[in-house]
């Protein structure tokens, strides 16, 4: 019998509980957990966007996150508050897909056999997803967001649907006119997945206690999900306040994107730039535990009714 070492530490490997995930698969469930995600918390999107476009230099429409909700209810109904569903759904699944796909490819390039990873190597392959998305998706679809947002709020929108807006938006501006803000979109993209990948996967593998295949259950995986999403809430809302801004319609206003910072500061004040923190909080740790439940719970099956090595 073969008692080599080599040959030992090939089956001490390969019986070892692997973390790593097929990227093709990821791309299925990213964009599935995805989609069902969005249709759940747009609501809060949407109210976090109307308070962030509310600016204090001008007379503020709106005194809180339950003010703007009663108000626009009172005035479109509460289907009111899914106005723009449909431009950030038609974005939201391939950019979770890219999400986890590139998060699971960079972990799989950077990892061991068994999927572990360092530190700063889990911290880079989230800076990596999310910069991915924000170039790939993120940027031209938030921008179209806003600007549906946006105009949905004037006396007579000019948009009637999300492929006339993209039509009316592309003839205008070009396509540089749904690439507005890219600059601190990738700021908030880089810094939101590396944040979010970094806690989640931390505090999962640290509940599963070294063994990196043991399935924590839905709960705890929400939990999970939650916190990382309210770390990144604290840790990037002034980037998601000037990235609206510069994706809004009044965009023209600022020469770039330091002077929409510095606009904001000399106009508004320091605290202006966590407008929306309160509504972003609640959709962020709702969006991100879903997100993460759904991927674990889509990945799982697709294990079963896919192998692969």
């Amino acid at each position: 019998m073969d008692r080599s070492p080599a040959r030992s530490v090939r089956s001490i490997v390969a019986a070892a509980p692997s973390d790593r995930k097929h990227p093709g698969k990821a791309i299925m469930a990213g964009g599935i957990a995805g989609g069902l995600e969005i249709m759940i918390t747009f609501p809060t999107e949407y109210v976090k966007t109307q308070l962030q476009l509310d600016e204090r230099s001008a007379k503020p429409r709106f005194k809180g996150p339950l003010h703007c909700v009663s108000l626009t209810v009172k005035e479109h109904g509460v289907l009111g508050l899914y106005r723009g569903l449909s431009s950030l759904l038609y974005g939201s699944i391939p950019k979770a897909s890219v999400r986890f796909s590139v998060f699971e490819f960079l972990k799989n390039r950077m990892s061991t056999e068994t999927g572990r990873l360092t530190q700063p190597q889990r911290l880079l392959a989230g800076l990596g997803a999310g910069v991915s998305e924000a170039i790939l998706i993120v940027c031209p679809m938030e921008t179209i967001k806003v600007k549906f947002i946006h105009d949905q709020t004037q006396p007579n929108p000019k948009y009637k649907g999300f492929f006339h807006g993209v039509r009316t938006i592309i003839k205008q501006e070009g396509i540089r006119g749904t690439y507005q803000g890219l600059t601190p979109t990738i700021l908030k993209q880089g810094s939101n997945q590396m944040i979010r990948f970094f806690v989640y996967e931390n505090l999962k593998h640290w509940i599963q206690g070294g063994d990196y295949s043991k399935n924590i259950g839905t709960v705890k995986t929400a939990l999970c999900g939650a916190t990382a999403g309210a770390a990144s809430v604290f840790g990037n809302t002034p980037i998601d306040v000037v990235k609206t801004r510069m994706q809004g319609l009044d965009a023209h206003k600022y020469k770039s994107t330091w002077d929409c910072v510095k606009q904001i500061a000399r106009n508004e004040g320091f605290r202006a730039f966590y407008k929306g923190t309160t509504p972003r909080l609640g959709r962020v740790c709702a969006d991100v535990a879903l997100v993460f439940t759904l991927y674990e719970h889509v990945m799982r099956l697709l294990d079963y009714v896919w192998k692969t090595n």
